[in-house]
């Protein structure tokens, strides 16, 4: 597993999810599904959860997740509740 791969992966997990959940319930979800794939000789083994919150920021750079406070809502979407992450669909 690489970061590039990161977005998609949380895209697809927060999808599994219902299309929404709470920030720490996503962290939990993709230590449990991912924990084996992420090889702990890998810096990613120590900066994954650093690295989810980049694949969001991406996601919503990308249009794929909404905003999760003001200063973000340049598009124009609706916004997520605090710490909830949310996908568009």
């Amino acid at each position: 597993m690489k970061r590039k791969d990161l977005p998609q992966i949380l895209y697809e997990l927060i999808k599994d999810m219902g299309g929404s959940g709470k920030m720490m319930d996503i962290f939990k979800k993709f230590w449990e599904q991912n924990k084996n794939a992420i090889s702990d000789k890998s810096d990613l083994f120590y900066t994954w959860n650093y690295d989810i919150r980049w694949a969001a920021t991406k996601l919503r750079r990308e249009k794929r997740m909404k905003p999760a406070s003001r200063q973000e809502n340049t598009y124009g979407l609706d916004m997520s509740s605090r710490g909830i992450w949310e996908i568009i669909q």
